[in-house]
């Protein structure tokens, strides 16, 4: 069996689900919408079994631990999707949050409010960080385990300041996924194909 192509993105709240949303349909993706969730409430084997059933690639997958410290069940259900046989992972989109934990995560590069790319890790409304390759964030505690081809900052998705809200295209977070796309050799195609799981 082929592998399923899968995009992480470590948010799962409706301001994300929806841009999410948007984002599968211009890239001709699919989402698991049951994934949205502050937190996420399906196992890594449900998720599994939902990437499996969807009609065509890239899956864009949500995982949110609702600013739980450490590895929660967020994290538990990205680690066994990513690691699962079945599943190859193209990437991550990475999330800020304006916690000041210690959670935070190493990055490959941001896509900061003003559609910039940036060395720099971003905070929660996406303005640039002093610190280079990481971000702070929720559901980002695992994504150094897992050696993943590329993971891409940003800030809270389909927020930004409404600079990323699906009226102005979701640039950023548009952004971030032609990023993933383009770093792994992956063209989804633009037909109307995109519709939401």
């Amino acid at each position: 069996m082929t592998r399923r192509q899968v995009i992480l993105v470590t948010d799962g709240d409706e301001y994300a689900a929806r841009t999410i949303e948007y984002i599968a349909r211009e890239v001709g993706g699919r989402v698991i919408s049951r994934s949205q969730g502050n937190p996420t409430t399906l196992t890594g084997q449900e998720i599994v079994q939902l990437i499996l059933q969807a009609k065509n690639d890239p899956v864009f997958v949500m995982f949110d631990d609702s600013g739980m410290l450490g590895e929660g069940w967020g994290e538990m259900a990205l680690k066994y999707v990513a690691k699962h046989r079945d599943i190859e992972v193209l990437g991550a989109v990475a999330v800020a949050s304006k916690s000041h934990q210690t959670e935070w995560t190493k990055v490959d590069i941001c896509v900061d409010r003003f559609g910039e790319l940036t060395e720099y890790g971003v905070d929660k409304s996406g303005l640039r960080e002093h610190e280079i390759g990481r971000i702070n964030g929720d559901t980002v505690y695992s994504l150094d385990e897992l050696n993943l081809p590329i993971v891409v900052g940003v800030g809270d998705i389909g927020k930004m300041s409404r600079r990323d809200n699906i009226k102005e295209g979701c640039p950023i977070t548009l952004k971030a996924v032609q990023l993933i796309l383009e770093r792994s050799g992956y063209y989804g195609n633009t037909a109307d194909e995109g519709d939401t799981n």
